[in-house]
């Protein structure tokens, strides 16, 4: 690995300038008004896979945004590495929390701070700059390597699911590798093995026709927050279960085995607990933080709203009432049956007087994969050989619906080898990504791909 340290040390800066202008253009896939700028963050990876060194590279134009491909397949007869990530990035509200503006991407503190430093360009960055190195150092790659980039994934778009589908010889690969995750903690790698499915709905309850004067009709007739207030509450019981009627079928109960590996990686609740601000976590009970967030469904309120919501007093019984309601799913819950069931939920327990209304929105299964496959214990050796501690296999909590797609579609492995750190504020104002899991992940990665070809790293 020697001659890897000195190459990526003396490129260092020039590497960070690149990122840096990658993460200057602000490719929010969220907002229409960032559309050109879509485009311009493909073409940008575009350029840079080209002048890496890689072959085909194109540009496919889809009904949403556009998809970047490029492979090299010049190792016959070794494994060929299909390598995923995103080019779009989330929102940047509320502005006036960034230290420094989103899109003038900022070294400090050995981190560097802009939107999507480590969702995900930063994280996907490493690849571009390991295969570059790797053939400028040796001339050829150990592997075959495919790249298949999207620019949908923070809104959950439909372009590259129908993409895979339309091209599984194409993009056919003996593993998928993904870096859009992170560590456990500074210096203690993690290689995800189970991601939680998601669904969501938005729940509108009505009343009459028109809000109605408080001191005129308060006691007598509906009131739409209340209604949607008591409705909510049927949702879990007192001790933290979903109580909607067949929503834990598909939910795998979890063996002794499973249990004590969840263990080796609980955090300490107390402390977790005061570093969040709070006196106490809550959740299913029976069940620890690390089983909750990663091995069990969850059904969540992320917004409720209705009624008066400007300055001082209005008297009023608000006509409706609202709220967004989104579920994590595990094992082979089905996200359309889940979907339904809380629908009928709702419609079985809302109050006389009152409708409901539901819109469902988003579905994606839950994905889990094997932790004894070859091309993911290779990837735990090769974490160990760079970071000194070998990956722990672990779930996550989160979602990464185009996961699930890729090991059906494709039937390979999933290797998640992310480089990103719990707190590096994804999704939040002052992203960032560090520089020493940067520095880290590129050895890492070259380590891997020697590795999956059978040979040692250079």
């Amino acid at each position: 690995m020697s001659d890897y340290k000195t190459y990526f040390a003396e490129r260092r800066e020039q590497h960070l300038n690149e990122l840096k202008e990658w993460l200057s253009i602000p490719s929010i896939s969220a907002l229409s008004e960032h559309k050109g700028d879509i485009l311009a963050s493909a073409r940008w990876l575009a350029d840079a896979l080209t002048r890496a060194g890689m072959e085909k590279v194109e540009i496919h134009e889809t009904k949403g945004n556009p998809i970047v491909y490029a492979e090299h397949l010049k190792a016959p007869g070794r494994p060929t590495i299909l390598i995923y990530g995103h080019y779009d990035v989330q929102p940047v509200d509320p502005l006036h929390l960034w230290t420094t503006p989103p899109f003038e991407p900022d070294i400090r503190d050995g981190k560097i701070y802009a939107r999507g430093a480590t969702d995900d360009k930063g994280q996907l960055f490493l690849h571009v700059k390991v295969v570059e190195a790797i053939l400028r150092q040796e001339g050829s790659l150990p592997v075959n390597i495919k790249f298949c980039v999207e620019g949908e994934e923070e809104v959950s778009g439909t372009s590259l699911p129908e993409f895979l589908k339309a091209n599984r010889e194409k993009l056919a690969a003996d593993a998928i590798v993904i870096s859009d995750s992170s560590l456990l903690e500074p210096g203690k790698p993690s290689i995800c093995t189970g991601l939680r499915g998601l669904c969501s709905m938005e729940v509108t309850v009505s009343t009459a026709r028109t809000d109605l004067h408080s001191g005129l009709y308060g006691g007598a007739v509906p009131n739409a927050l209340h209604a949607l207030v008591s409705l909510l509450a049927t949702l879990h019981d007192e001790r933290g279960r979903v109580t909607v009627e067949g929503f834990y079928e598909g939910v795998p109960e979890l063996t002794a085995l499973e249990k004590q590996d969840l263990a080796s990686y609980n955090p300490d609740e107390a402390k977790l607990a005061a570093e969040l601000g709070l006196d106490t976590l809550y959740g299913e009970e029976g069940y620890s933080f690390t089983e909750r967030t990663g091995a069990r469904p969850t059904l969540e309120l992320n917004g409720v709203w209705g009624g008066f919501q400007g300055e001082g007093t209005k008297t009023v019984i608000p006509k409706e009432a609202h709220a967004k309601i989104t579920c994590r799913l595990v094992g082979t819950q089905d996200p359309q049956r889940t979907l339904d069931r809380i629908e009928a939920h709702l419609r079985k327990h809302i109050q006389p007087g009152a409708k409901v209304h539901v819109k469902q929105l988003e579905r994606a299964l839950a994905f889990s994969c094997d932790p004894t496959d070859p091309m993911l214990q290779l990837a735990a050796d090769a974490y160990e050989e760079v970071y000194g501690k070998r990956a722990i296999f672990t779930k996550d909590g989160g979602s990464i619906p185009v996961v699930a797609t890729f090991a059906d579609v494709l039937r390979a492995p999933v290797v998640m080898m992310g480089f990103g750190l719990p707190d590096e504020n994804l999704h939040a104002p002052d992203e960032h990504f560090s520089l020493d899991n940067f520095d880290k992940g590129l050895l890492t990665l070259v380590n891997y791909l020697h590795k999956a070809a059978g040979s040692s790293a250079i």
